[in-house]
């Protein structure tokens, strides 16, 4: 009783502070130089009765700090100066004093020791007031978002004492957002009316409505309720909720399922150019996507105060490390062995481990954990029931810019003619002035850079460590077969499709479960189609 109590006051001096003067337009009207006077000296008082009509004035005064100076009084940050009365805000400083801001001017007054302050005494039911009265100052911003969370505030306790001042804004409140929130929070608090006709209204007004507040309201009600066309009314607007958080739910899945495949697209990009175009069973491939991990951990180490730009600058200098490993890597060893897929297999295997070891001698086995860019931290927030995490959302967009570019770099450029022409026939390509040999380092430079820009999208997701790369290896070995051999169309295809596959398996079957159903429906088409979803022509699919 006595927490119903507190709430109850508390929303009275919110509608009072709302009906006497905090309308968007009268804000000025309730500003008087007296009510400011007035609010610093009951502020200091010992007595909560008086420190808490001195935040009625001071909410009332419309002064251009009120706000700030009920937060702090609320932080427990606001002190008054034993010296002098003076009403201040304080921080803490790292000599251990406190630095002082005059609460009502601004202006800074330096740093004194916590022992010349007093705190401005604060007890529970006051919390309750402040806070209404925040909302208040809230409800008559010229913000529209402050104003719907300060609306929004009331859902938790929407009777008719906190929604009094929301029955008027409704009809001047020209935000369609903002309005949204006010007829629900006035149709929750019509849903504890004493006329059943009230109380069907207000369920068909919140049938569809996908705020967690509606849908607890409404659940309630059809247990509580006795009257037959309330309770119908209640049914069906839980029904329509019902079906639109299963349509939600369904695009959550799909949106984490394009941004898996999003990733086995990264990863597996680079690799359908060595093992496709070149006929390279490329073992190394996951550690070329460590480095590219590794090259975002550096850069962020020599550039800690510019994480967002470190991420941008990663992404050129990840290819440029992993595209000259894989240059490297293509004429110490690979050259020897083409035509011999078994032996490149065993022999990138071995400098695999090599890589591996390397990195640990570096940087030691313990993963690193990258930052992430405060612009790509957070969500989008479509609805309250669905929200596209924004790292997650760049990633696809960034999926999608690599294979562009990629595509465009193989169909348009001098590169990508010799690719295609060695692809089709190495011998004629030679006989025509090709440089095989350069156009194969070339091209096993260009897929072990895209894998090291891999690894810089892997870097938000997940530690960096030795290991990254392994986790991934057979992903990318799947969405290559699946989609086609050497088909840069049938890896984007196969990539996404086998994300969006795993996640709509996931809640049926668990995640290792729904790898492996993955991996069994792969092999059996492999059987009935073994060149893969989109064949390529070349001399790989001519060999098989």
């Amino acid at each position: 009783k006595a927490d119903r109590s507190m709430t109850a006051s508390a929303f009275a001096l919110l509608a009072s502070l709302v009906c006497t003067g905090f309308a968007p337009g009268d804000a000025r009207a309730a500003a008087t130089p007296e009510a400011q006077q007035a609010a610093a000296p009951l502020l200091r008082e010992r007595s909560f009765a008086k420190v808490e009509r001195g935040v009625e004035l001071l909410a009332a005064s419309g002064h251009a700090r009120a706000r700030d100076i009920l937060e702090a009084l609320l932080e427990s940050s606001l002190y008054y100066r034993k010296a002098d009365g003076t009403i201040v805000t304080v921080a803490a400083t790292e000599g251990g004093e406190l630095a002082l801001t005059e609460a009502f001017s601004g202006q800074a007054l330096g740093v004194e020791p916590k022992r010349a302050l007093k705190r401005v005494r604060l007890n529970n039911a006051l919390r309750g007031k402040l806070r209404a009265a925040i909302a208040g100052l809230d409800l008559r911003n010229a913000d529209p978002d402050l104003r719907r969370e300060a609306v929004e505030q009331i859902f938790a306790a929407p009777d008719d004492e906190a929604v009094a001042p929301l029955r008027d804004m409704r009809e001047t409140e020209t935000d369609e957002g903002v309005r949204e929130a006010i007829l629900t929070a006035l149709a929750l608090a019509d849903l504890a009316d004493a006329q059943a006709s009230v109380r069907t209204a207000a369920a068909g007004t919140l049938s569809g409505n996908l705020h967690p507040a509606a849908r607890n309201a409404l659940s309630t009600l059809l247990q509580d309720e006795t009257d037959a066309n309330a309770r119908a009314a209640a049914a069906a607007a839980l029904e329509r909720i019902e079906r639109k958080l299963t349509l939600y739910r369904v695009l959550e899945t799909l949106f984490f399922g394009l941004s898996l495949g999003a990733v086995l697209t990264l990863a597996a990009v680079g690799l359908a150019i060595t093992f496709g175009v070149m006929g390279v069973i490329n073992m190394a491939h996951g550690e070329l996507m460590m480095l590219g991990a590794y090259t975002t951990y550096v850069l962020q180490q020599l550039m800690p105060e510019h994480i967002g730009a470190s991420i941008l600058i990663a992404i050129p200098a990840a290819f440029l490390v992993a595209a000259a490993a894989g240059i490297a890597i293509e004429r110490s060893v690979i050259r020897f062995l083409y035509g011999r897929p078994l032996e490149t297999l065993l022999a990138t295997f071995g400098i695999s481990l090599v890589l591996q070891q390397a990195v640990r001698s570096v940087f030691s086995p313990l993963n690193r954990a990258v930052e992430t860019p405060q612009w790509m931290a957070g969500s989008l927030q479509v609805n309250p029931a669905f929200a596209l995490t924004l790292n997650r959302l760049y990633i696809i967009v960034f999926c999608l810019l690599v294979f562009a570019l990629l595509w465009t770099i193989l169909r348009n450029s001098r590169l990508g003619l010799q690719v295609r022409a060695v692809t089709q026939n190495r011998a004629m390509a030679r006989a025509m002035g090709v440089r095989s040999a350069r156009v194969d380092a070339l091209t096993f430079g260009l897929g072990s850079g895209v894998a090291g820009v891999a690894g810089v999208a892997l870097s938000q997701l997940t530690n960096v460590g030795p290991n990254l790369g392994q986790a991934y290896i057979v992903d990318s070995f799947m969405v290559v077969v699946f989609g086609g051999v050497g088909n840069l169309w049938g890896t984007l295809f196969s990539g996404l499709t086998l994300g969006v596959a795993n996640k709509l398996l996931e809640p049926f079957s668990g995640a290792v479960l729904a790898k492996i159903l993955v991996l069994v429906v792969i092999i059996l088409f492999i059987q009935k189609r073994p060149r893969g979803m989109f064949p390529q022509k070349g001399r790989t699919a001519q060999g098989s």
